[in-house]
């Protein structure tokens, strides 16, 4: 066999991921955000006042209209500057797992009771 004559093996490009990236982990952020405020909205008569966008539902119309802006900020902010680029995945898939994992838990009623 000549090595003059093998043939390499093809390049095949990689595509970026930092737009899934984006997504992974504003997902996150937007489910420990919607907790967090939930827990504020519970604990704190101001703030409940603040969060009351439709009187119906009381301060729960606040919390996830809040936290669904939150999400896709981060979302818009986090695709905007990943979206060309290549993004290691564990850590950020860990941290998203982690925030929706914590996010579930406070909002359980025995933990958010603690507070």
């Amino acid at each position: 066999m000549n090595p003059s004559t093998s043939a390499a093996p093809p390049v095949t490009p990689s595509l970026p991921n930092g737009f899934g990236a984006a997504a992974i982990l504003s997902a996150g952020i937007g489910s420990f955000a919607l907790a967090i405020l939930a827990i504020a909205g519970d604990k704190s008569a101001t703030i409940k006042s603040i969060l009351i966008f439709y009187k119906p539902t009381g301060p729960l119309s606040g919390v996830t209209t809040t936290a669904i802006l939150i999400w896709l900020a981060t979302w818009g902010i986090l695709e905007w500057r990943w979206r060309k680029r290549t993004v290691a995945l564990l850590p950020l898939v860990a941290t998203a797992l982690g925030l929706l994992g914590l996010s579930l838990i406070l909002t359980f009623p025995p933990v958010v009771d603690l507070f």
